[in-house]
């Protein structure tokens, strides 16, 4: 079973990762145990160190959903080695009703070469016209004869070849005889076979009888192998002990991989006319075939979102996934789904507070350290609850994750806001709680860092409009805005790139080089999102 992936918005700040990993914790607890938190990028030292606090480990971090190769019911069949015979295959083939080619493999699993059915039928019309059979190692001939080889371990042959000639029990010369490069077909003919043997053919092939203890002492190097087939048979059997290495096809096989995308595989089958393509995975190694039909019906990537509800701010290829559920505290936006979806959007300061209700409503404890972080999650997002999203939930919801957890909110709260930010460039510190915005035809994005030391953090500031600013021009925005949340000042230091006069009218302020500090103001969500809105619209 494919695994539903959960996760929070791009660039995720602690309530994104937590309540991911919380949700996911939950279904599972329930039986459903194909859920698995993943994240869309770097968590930030914030939530590292927050996770490392209470014994967890980052989720692993996803790029995209797009449908790829790995997500259609492609064929399995069985990958073949070249040395295989071309009997074998021929029956593998068979064994495969709607399989047009197999796959033939290196020793180490990687591709040899595509055997198809036509590749076969090709081989067996040549025959007409040939009565040679090129060397074949002993083994595979005793194989397809289901034969037994007689002859002295210290002559065993590694290989037969030769002309393929069938002895008939009836008007032969007395004075016949046969290239020592000659695999002979005979029955019950004493005659013929001591003559073979005294000649020392390559090869004997006895049909439906048996040697003679006087033909056993004749001195030769011939390889004598006993088939219960006849003789008709036994000639078509020969020739399919050849291996397949030798008929398959090598050159210009179109390869595709676990990971590529549907959409690039698809062009790739509409321009080429075959109709078999193997699969490789990351090492290169065979796991499928691949063919039109499998492209029909794909099979969409599962996700659920927490904590973000817009595209813009989503996995890319969200549109080609199919959204299970939503659990969300911001504003609806812009996702659309193809059928009617569990949605849950609530007016408070944490998604975590909403799935820490959902543990409390199944009547599910949270395990000690899960309770750890989710306190700490609801902290972070509503600073400490001090943000203007915060509300009475987060509160309740928070303490009732400090007593399962045993901790203090208070020094909790401390070590959060208290992290160390020196070291960091401008840019780590911009993009750590990064969010990109589309309203009323404006482009704009906001960072935030939350702090406990405001004036320091200013001192950088030429740093940080410099990388505003390439961002800007680089994305093409109207507008990049930095919020240097204050927790013990209660409010924000704005810096910004853009108009100054758009600045002034949203938040009442009088902006000066290109900074404002707006007081009481602690929610991108909740107060600068909204004022800018306003504004536009």
């Amino acid at each position: 079973m494919e695994p539903i992936y959960v996760f929070g918005h791009r660039n995720p700040d602690t309530d994104s990762i937590v309540s991911a990993m919380a949700y996911a914790a939950l279904r599972n607890a329930l039986g459903d145990r194909e859920y698995e938190a993943v994240a869309l990028g770097q968590p930030t030292d914030e939530t590292r160190r927050i996770l490392h606090r209470f014994g967890f480990r980052s989720p692993r971090k996803i790029s995209d959903v797009y449908t790829q190769v790995r997500d259609l019911d492609f064929d399995t069949p069985p990958v073949m080695s070249a040395e295989v015979t071309v009997g074998r295959a021929w029956t593998a083939l068979q064994s495969q009703k709607g399989l047009s080619s197999v796959a033939v493999a290196n020793e180490d699993g990687t591709l040899y070469g595509m055997l198809a059915r036509e590749d076969v039928a090709n081989y067996n019309m040549n025959l007409v016209a040939s009565s040679y059979l090129r060397p074949v190692p002993i083994f595979n001939l005793l194989s397809v004869l289901e034969g037994k080889l007689i002859s002295d371990s210290s002559d065993f042959p590694d290989a037969v070849s030769g002309e393929v000639t069938i002895a008939l029990p009836y008007g032969i010369d007395e004075g016949i005889s046969f290239k020592k490069d000659s695999l002979v077909i005979c029955g019950n003919q004493p005659d013929m076979i001591r003559r073979c043997l005294e000649q020392n053919v390559n090869c004997l092939i006895l049909c439906q009888t048996q040697l003679g203890e006087d033909l056993r002492r004749i001195p030769s190097k011939t390889a004598v192998i006993m088939t219960p087939y006849d003789a008709y048979r036994a000639v078509r059997l020969i020739f399919q002990s050849v291996p397949v290495g030798r008929i398959c096809q090598r050159r210009d096989i179109s390869c595709v991989h676990l990971n590529d995308r549907l959409d690039d595989v698809k062009e790739l089958v509409l321009k080429q006319k075959g109709h078999a393509y193997p699969i490789l995975d990351e090492e290169e190694k065979v796991v499928g075939i691949l063919t039109r039909q499998h492209l029909l019906r794909p099979r969409r990537k599962r996700v659920v979102l927490v904590d973000h509800n817009e595209l813009a701010q989503s996995v890319p290829g969200l549109k080609e996934a199919e959204i299970l559920e939503i659990i969300d505290h911001h504003r609806l936006a812009d996702i659309q789904t193809t059928n009617p979806i569990y949605v849950r959007n609530e007016p408070v300061g944490s998604t975590t507070t909403i799935i820490a209700g959902m543990f409390q409503e199944l009547g599910l404890l949270p395990h000690k350290n899960l309770a750890g972080i989710m306190a700490a999650a609801i902290i972070s997002d509503t600073v400490l609850f001090k943000s203007p999203t915060c509300t009475q939930r987060d509160k309740n919801m928070a303490e009732r994750m400090a007593r399962i957890a045993k901790l203090s909110l208070e020094e909790l709260g401390r070590d959060i806001f208290s992290a160390n930010l020196e070291g960091k460039t401008a840019a780590d510190l911009l993009l750590a709680d990064y969010k990109e915005f589309h309203i009323a035809g404006h482009d704009f994005a906001i960072g935030q860092v939350t702090c406990v030391d405001s004036p320091g953090m200013l001192q950088r500031k030429s740093e940080f409009l410099a990388e505003m600013q390439r961002i800007e021009q680089e994305r093409k925005f109207s507008m990049v805005l930095l919020m240097l949340t204050d927790v013990l000042l209660e409010g924000t230091q704005l810096l910004y790139i853009g108009d100054d006069e758009v600045i002034s009218q949203a938040f009442n302020a009088t902006p000066r080089d290109n900074m404002v500090f707006l007081p009481k103001v602690m929610s991108r969500k909740k107060q600068v999102v909204p004022s800018l809105s306003a504004l536009w619209g």
